[in-house]
């Protein structure tokens, strides 16, 4: 018997490089505010948090222009930044593997989830997911607790049979609060020792050592 039957995968640097669309994005988004280009340290920071940490605690706008900046974002993000986007080597084929070993698979983001299914369908993934979940534009599900539980939801899963595989610690706190395994993958947008900072349950250096760990 499978330990964890069910496994829940984040999207922008676990299964994506998406950083050229959010950056881009960001920077229009805070042009739009009169705010100054950003520097990259800072752009990184925000690739994985919902938006509205990303504008409030990164770039330290008011209660007022957060939501303007989030609607601005997002202007530019539905028009061309989903596409600028690339699936990290060996996702595709992880996914492919573990849906052909009987494990039942979710995309759990905070982005929202009309453009996580966008990607997910451009790249071929949607196909390995039992549940595909995100966060709403209208504002619903804005943790990533939130979207973890929903995901359980959609798939009838319980906590303690299933694991969450996502790259930065708003993933590793997420499965936390919702009682999930939490395994850092170390292939996208964590700085230096990030994950190991929030005591993972397992950390893997490449989609290889989650392949062979799960069996």
């Amino acid at each position: 018997m499978k330990k964890y039957p069910f496994i829940l995968f984040d999207l922008d640097g676990t299964l994506t490089y998406s950083h050229p669309g959010i950056y881009e994005s960001l920077r229009y988004a805070l042009a739009s505010l009169g705010r100054p280009d950003p520097d990259e340290s800072r752009l990184r920071m925000c690739v994985g948090p919902p938006l509205v940490y990303s504008f409030s605690e990164v770039f330290g706008l008011s209660a007022d222009e957060v939501p303007v900046a989030v609607r601005k974002y997002r202007e530019r993000y539905a028009d061309v930044g989903w596409r600028e986007n690339e699936p990290i080597p060996g996702a595709y084929e992880a996914l492919k593997t573990l849906k052909g070993r009987g494990y039942r698979l979710a995309l759990a983001t905070s982005k929202p989830e009309i453009y996580a299914r966008r990607i997910s369908d451009a790249f071929g993934f949607t196909s390995f997911f039992d549940a595909l979940t995100g966060s709403g534009v209208d504002g619903s599900l804005p943790l990533k607790s939130d979207v973890i539980r929903e995901a359980l939801r959609r798939l009838g899963a319980s906590e303690g049979l299933s694991l969450m595989v996502g790259d930065r610690k708003q993933d590793a706190e997420g499965a936390r609060a919702c009682g999930v395994a939490f395994a850092g993958l170390a292939v996208g947008y964590a700085e230096p020792g990030e994950l190991e900072a929030e005591h993972p349950d397992y950390l893997f250096r490449g989609f290889g050592e989650l392949l062979d760990f799960l069996g």
